[in-house]
Formats: C-alpha cells, structure tokens, sequence
C-alpha cells in the first residue's frame, strides 16, 4: 500500500478494511474508487445459478428424473404390477398436490434437494389414506436431528407445527452424518467462484474493449522526488490517458511522461483455457457429463454413448435409487415391505432416443424376456393375434416346439440313413 500511496502522492489515512471476495473495498483515500479491482465474485445460493453451466446441470438432474415414470407396484404373483387402484397412483401419475402437476413436482424436488440440499414431502392423510404429497416451500422446514424432530412454517402449503421423522419424506443428497444435506453450491463453491469470476472479467472485458490498465509517472532521470505542482498534474493527465484509451488504440503522452503496463491480454493469462476448465469441474462437482453442458472439446461419434452410460450408471441410478429408497421406508408399512414398492420406470430413459429404444425391445423379443404385445403396450399399440407367445433368438422359435425340443429329426442324421 505504500507503494502506490508513494507512485499517486496520496496522504496518509486511516487502516483499510478488511478485503473480502466480491464486497467493494474501501481504503480509505478520498477520491479513490477501488471497488472494481475485486479479487473474485461471491457465489452462494441462488446466486449460483447466474453461472450457465451450473444451472445447465441442476436442469438435466432434474430434468431426466421427471420425465421417468414414478410408480406404486404391488406384488401379484412373482412379479410387481403397478397398484392402479391405490390413490397413490394417481397422485405420482397425475398430481402430486394441488396447483402442482406430476412433472414439475418431480423436477422441484430434485432440484432442491440437490441445489438447496434438502427437499421435504409432507403426506397429507385423511382416513389414513394418503390424499396429497405437499412439496413443502423452501425455507419452511428445520431439522433437530438430536430428537428426530421437524419444525414446519408453510402457510402457503397450510402445514405447520411439529412431525416426527417418520411423518415427513426427506431427500438430500451430500449429507454429513447430522440428518442434513449440503447444498450443491456450497460444495462446489469455489469453482462456482472460478467461473463466475471469469464470466464477470469477459463481461468487463467485452464493454472496455480489452482496455489497457498501467502506472502514469514523470520521467525521474533528471528530476528527484515528485512536489505537489506535479501530482496534480500527474493526476489530471491519467484521467485524460484513460479517456483517450476508451476512444482510440493509439495514444500520445508528453515526453517527460512514462507509461507502464500491468495488465496482461487474454492469451497472457490464459483466459479462454481458464473458462474451459470451469466447466469440466462443474462437470465433475454435479456428475453430469461435458457434453451435457455442451462442452464439445474432444468428442468424438462414440462421446455420446459413453457419456449416456456412465450418467445412468453413476449418476442417475444414485438418484433414483435415494428417492425409491426414502418413499419406501415412509409410505410403505414394514408388514408389506416385500408385497409393496414405489420406483422408476428406468426403461423410458431412452424413450427419446428411437435407435436405442428400438435395438432395446428387439433384443428384449429375441432373448424372451417380453412377447410383441408387451412392446406393443409399452408403445401404447393394441395388441394383436398370438402375439402374447414367447419367443427366443433361435430364428424366432417358438419356447416348447418341436425345433427346440429336438422332436423334428436332423436333417444330416436323415442323409446318413
């Protein structure tokens, strides 16, 4: 600080303020505005989502967890059928509550649960049937993990009171052992800051036109020392220096006057490579692959397959998997935990990609897992004649026939007799 009190000839003032990242700073010294010369942007709560890339993620989270199916199976026989007939299905189906249709219910409670950390379900019940599953408003609900215990202030919703743990659905992800989840933007702070930084320089960048920033003096060879006549003059002339910069490339300054540049250009500071990696970490913060935010550095024709495998197996299934888990243990009673279910369709994952859809129920008819009806229910086609039977991939053989069986005799054995 002496040095630059020393370069301006600034008297002596107060102690400066303590510098946090993304406040205005003040010195202390009149006239001088260094609020701009912030070192980083502050990043937290939703705030974060001014950083393209982070909302990009939180949207395909979100996103491909509500276009999936949720569903209420019971158990019939040896395999699970959804339960149609339960008001829990048209409550996943349908509307989840009021004013809030199945899909954007789905998609907010994956949203907060990963962006504020923490997303509440209330079960309304009457009768002691489920009637609604209320999305509680943020910031109505704490927690007292100490007695298992939430405190809810939902006017909106109109709940508010005291529940215990069993009465409330919690889905949080990047917990900490205290009963709560961590915010995504807490967790990944500091890349959020990285890249909010560079988008807040490209921004001051683009509107000063790259301007050049440097050090106004005198030429010190023959004169020793700076006297007040000269400061002000020093002073006036780098205000003229600056406007000059913002109207042309090109400027003059009197001989006796030496210019010194401290700023550095865009390729200097590796500028570009910089927002390029911020990326990449939101990628490895969020689990949702580059490609997803639409990073296409380095891919190639098989990218997009690798990246829609290791998102479903990685991420997604995770996901899915703690929502199942946490609807189960609170809705379905322990005396039906193995007659009762709630889960994703995870089939229609690919129910937008027609290629993958197709080979996937072609092999699925081949190995005789499903019949043509069951594919043809799943494309909400009507079903046909025999098409119930099941068939495998030795050309389509029917299970059971004479083909398979070997009841037909052997075209070579008959050559040889």
């Amino acid at each position: 600080m002496g040095f630059w009190r020393e370069i301006l000839g600034l008297a002596p003032s107060s102690a400066p303020q303590k510098r946090e990242a993304g406040v205005s700073v003040s010195l202390g010294v009149s006239g001088l505005d260094l609020s701009g010369i912030s070192p980083s942007v502050r990043v937290d709560g939703d705030r974060a989502l001014g950083v393209t890339a982070y909302k990009r993620a939180l949207d395909v989270l979100a996103g491909s967890v509500a276009r999936l199916p949720f569903r209420y199976m019971r158990q019939k026989g040896e395999v699970y059928e959804e339960f149609e007939t339960s008001p829990l299905h048209y409550l996943l189906a349908v509307q989840p509550q009021l004013r809030l249709g199945a899909f954007d219910w789905k998609y907010q409670l994956v949203w907060r649960a990963f962006h504020d950390g923490n997303a509440y379900v209330y079960p309304r019940m009457t009768d002691g049937e489920v009637t609604e599953l209320v999305l509680l408003g943020r910031g109505t609900v704490s927690f007292d993990d100490c007695n298992g215990v939430y405190t809810v202030c939902d006017i909106r919703n109109g709940v508010y009171g005291q529940l215990w743990e069993k009465d409330m659905i919690h889905v949080k992800f990047n917990t900490k052992g205290n009963g709560l989840g961590t915010p995504l933007w807490q967790v990944g702070r500091r890349a959020l800051s990285i890249m909010a930084t560079a988008d807040n320089e490209t921004l001051n960048r683009f509107s000063s036109g790259g301007m050049v920033h440097g050090i106004l003096t005198n030429d010190k060879s023959g004169i020793r020392g700076l006297g007040n006549y000269q400061d002000e003059q020093l002073s006036k002339l780098a205000e003229v220096t600056e406007q000059k910069f913002m109207t042309s490339n090109i400027v003059s300054l009197p001989t006796d006057v030496d210019f010194k540049q401290i700023s550095q250009s865009s390729s200097d500071m590796q500028f570009l490579e910089s927002r390029k990696f911020a990326v990449l970490d939101i990628s490895r913060l969020t689990g949702v692959p580059p490609i997803y935010l639409f990073d296409m550095a380095g891919s190639n024709y098989k990218a997009p397959e690798q990246a829609d495998t290791a998102f479903l197996t990685q991420t997604l299934d995770v996901v899915l998997r703690t929502i199942e888990s946490e609807f189960n243990r609170k809705l379905v009673p322990r005396s039906m935990c193995c007659k009762r279910r709630f889960d994703f369709d995870r089939k229609r994952v690919f129910s937008m990609d027609l290629s993958s859809m197709a080979n996937y129920e072609a092999k699925m008819i081949q190995n005789g897992v499903m019949t043509v009806n069951d594919v043809r229910r799943m494309e909400n086609q009507p079903p046909i004649a025999d098409g119930d039977r099941v068939y495998i991939s030795t050309n389509l053989a029917e299970i059971g026939s004479e083909k398979l069986s070997g009841g037909k005799t052997n075209i070579n054995q008959e050559s040889e007799q």
